[in-house]
């Protein structure tokens, strides 16, 4: 399980990136940028980042595995045909939480 000190430090760590792409072209770009690849590497950036903050830590924040894999792969597939972010983070706590409700009463 995450420490609250790890968490406030991966919050501080995701706000940073986040700013850091944000506010690093409005400070050296004076025009706007017409080069396709640096657009794009400036768009995509933060959701490759975030992504690896996050995905590794999917698998610690059940007390299984399993659970973790299933709410998982269920919010690939609600992102996958468009649902909002917040029926993709609820829907997929309330799928975990089932996933471990099960699995404590097999056990």
């Amino acid at each position: 399980m995450m420490s609250e000190q790890n968490f406030i430090y991966a919050i501080l760590a995701m706000c940073g990136v986040m700013i850091a792409v944000k506010v690093i072209p409005i400070l050296f770009c004076k025009g706007k940028i017409k080069n396709n690849f640096i657009k794009s590497f400036l768009e995509y950036v933060p959701f490759a980042v975030l992504t690896s903050m996050i995905i590794p830590e999917i698998f610690h924040s059940t007390s299984s595995v399993i659970s973790a894999t299933i709410g998982f792969i269920a919010a690939i597939i609600l992102a996958y045909v468009g649902q909002s972010l917040v029926v993709v983070a609820l829907s997929t706590t309330l799928i975990v939480f089932i996933a471990e409700q099960i699995m404590q009463w097999f056990r």
